[in-house]
């Protein structure tokens, strides 16, 4: 089977056993694989209502046919499930080695079912599948499981073939923005995928082996794949986005007047100049690093010391920043580094810890919380209490516990939902949308909540940033491609260079399926709709393609911005008109069957 690995590993872990079944090649062409194949067989299976946290969810982890191949940035794999954050799908992508490292064991998705008596973990190495005791390593980080199951190999080399994805005492304490980390500084972040695998007492996934790609085409996937390096390679965004990581974007974000400010109660934020790419290059990196098959490197290895404290990772990511950062009025950058370290060896999202922080320092300001209820003062612009609360929140210490529930559960219980800057129950990332009308329109729709990755890259977006007219078209574009390429297994960080007529000839002499650019774009809205179709059967409506008051009612107060609001209603209405959907959202007879979709 070319491109695709062609075997689905299923464990039960309530019985502790596993079967291995074919791929339908069909079906991959259908959904092409990782995020389209994951959430279709989580809506055939029947997901859609049940408990994200009971036996019945399941949790998946899924790489594309591009996974484990010379494709540009071609190691990401995703893990889908029902959120336990949001009630509706979610699915995050990670990159580092452990995508890779899942298809040269010789699988397209693990399928997780059941949950196991006591902690376990999933050995998938060439000694075949295992599923072996834990009770061990629970309680363990992140740093010290990986540790620990890499001191079982006889000999280094034999370890280094091998990736790790495990949770940390957040996701077996449930806290439902908590993630699954692998190889120590990789994050699949969003939506709590970590609490469901904790859920299954199910701690750690090795996966290693020597099974290769087939190509259908190797002499035209060679040629292919070498114009799109040439293009990265030649990319001045690329070359920046290389050398300083992530974090350059504090400077473009500055420059939009679209920061996260205190909750994002402004766009402006005076200490940005103290958390961008140079000051970060000037006193916390060490050192780069790059994912499986990236001819990038924006991963940034840093060091931090506070006073006797020294502490080495990776990052902040620019989203990092913003959150734990910029959101909580910080610029402190060993502060957020060390947060950020932090939700790494925990294992949580920093979007939504950040945001959850955030939130609860403007009801802690508003006198709405007390230091009484903390145990701490809590305001704005306080790095060591972020880094303390961090630290609470991983762990549900103390009034940790009451935030580990997000910020939507945490702010509704004292009486001010709407001071929760999220969608879908899911926490903002770094862009306030007042200043960028496309980007509150991706928010509102993404059926995994707000979502910034789901959308047209963010410097397409800046263009014409105001105008809400004309944008339903090109977020749905957007989106489509987003699924194409989450589903074939590369990085979205190339969305912006790399377009569908580039990419088109990698995948096809990679799989040889017999796509074309209208089949493509097919397969991309195919995926979006299936996703709508979960979420609708999960109970979702119009009313949660929604953004907070403060989004759509309180003007900007400063900055470029200034006086903006998101127009989100007369977006939203020809979003689904250009989507095919009535006026409440939902897919009509048409569209599904255009697509080949089915909703029982």
């Amino acid at each position: 089977m070319n491109g695709w690995a062609g075997r689905i590993l299923r464990a039960d872990l309530s019985k502790g056993s596993y079967t291995v079944e074919d791929l339908d090649l069909d079906l991959a062409k259908l959904f092409i694989g990782g995020r389209g194949l994951a959430v279709n067989m989580l809506f055939d299976e029947g997901i859609a209502t049940v408990d994200p946290l009971s036996p019945e969810n399941k949790l998946i982890f899924a790489v594309g046919p591009l996974t484990a191949t010379k494709a540009v940035s071609g190691g990401r794999y995703m893990v889908a499930t029902k959120s336990p954050l949001t009630g509706a799908i979610t699915f995050s992508n990670s990159g580092g080695q452990f995508g890779a490292r899942m298809k040269s064991a010789g699988y397209d998705l693990i399928i997780l079912e059941g949950k196991a008596p006591e902690p376990v973990y999933l050995d998938l190495t060439s000694n075949g599948v295992r599923i072996r005791p834990a009770m061990h390593m629970w309680g363990k980080t992140t740093y010290e499981t990986e540790d620990m199951i890499r001191a079982q190999f006889t000999s280094k080399s034999e370890a280094n073939k091998c990736s790790i994805a495990c949770i940390g005492p957040a996701g077996e304490k449930l806290v439902i923005f908590s993630a699954v980390i692998n190889d120590k500084h990789r994050a699949a972040g969003r939506g709590g995928v970590g609490a469901v695998m904790g859920s299954k007492n199910l701690k750690a996934i090795i996966a290693g082996g020597n099974k290769t790609v087939t190509l259908a085409d190797a002499e035209g996937f060679e040629k292919s794949v070498a114009l799109t390096r040439e293009m990265v390679k030649q990319s001045k965004g690329m070359q920046i986005l290389g050398k300083y990581g992530t974090p350059f974007l504090v400077d473009l974000v500055t420059k939009a007047g679209i920061h996260t400010t205190n909750n994002f109660q402004g766009g402006v934020f005076e200490g940005a100049n103290k958390i961008n790419a140079d000051s970060m290059a000037q006193s916390i990196v060490v050192g780069r690093k790059a994912c499986f098959g990236c001819p990038i490197g924006c991963g940034r290895k840093t060091k931090i010391s506070r006073g006797n404290l020294t502490r080495e990772g990776e990052g902040p990511e620019y989203e990092t920043i913003s959150l734990l950062g910029v959101s909580c009025g910080v610029s402190d950058l060993a502060a957020i580094a060390e947060a950020g370290y932090i939700c790494n060896e925990l294992g949580m999202d920093t979007i939504s810890t950040g945001g959850t922080i955030a939130c609860t320092m403007e009801l802690y300001e508003r006198g709405i919380l007390t230091e009484k209820d903390i145990g701490y003062p809590l305001h704005f612009g306080d790095g060591k209490a972020v880094v303390r609360i961090t630290e609470d929140i991983g762990r549900r210490k103390g009034f940790g516990n009451v935030l580990a529930e997000g910020s939507y559960r945490m702010a509704n219980k004292y009486g001010h939902p709407e001071i929760s800057m999220t969608s879908k129950k899911l926490e903002f990332p770094g862009y306030d949308p007042r200043g960028i009308q496309e980007r509150g329109l991706a928010y509102a729709t993404s059926n995994r909540g707000a979502c910034h990755m789901r959308a047209r890259a963010l410097g397409a977006e800046l263009e014409d940033p105001f105008t809400s007219q004309g944008k339903a078209p090109l977020l749905k574009a957007g989106q489509d491609y987003s699924a194409i390429m989450d589903s074939a297994g590369v990085c979205h960080l190339t969305r912006g260079l790399i377009t569908i007529d580039y990419f088109l000839p990698v995948l096809e002499s990679a799989t040889g399926a017999g796509y074309d650019k209208e089949s493509l774009l097919r397969a991309g809205e195919r995926i979006w709709n299936q996703e709508r179709l979960f979420n609708l059967k999960a109970g979702l409506t119009k009313a949660d393609d929604s953004l907070p008051n403060r989004m759509t009612e309180e003007p900007m107060p400063t900055g470029p911005a200034k006086g903006k609001v998101v127009e989100l209603e007369p977006m939203l209405a020809e979003y689904y008109q250009v989507r095919g959907w009535d006026k409440n959202g939902v897919i009509t007879k048409e569209k599904l069957l255009e697509l080949g979709l089915t909703y029982p």
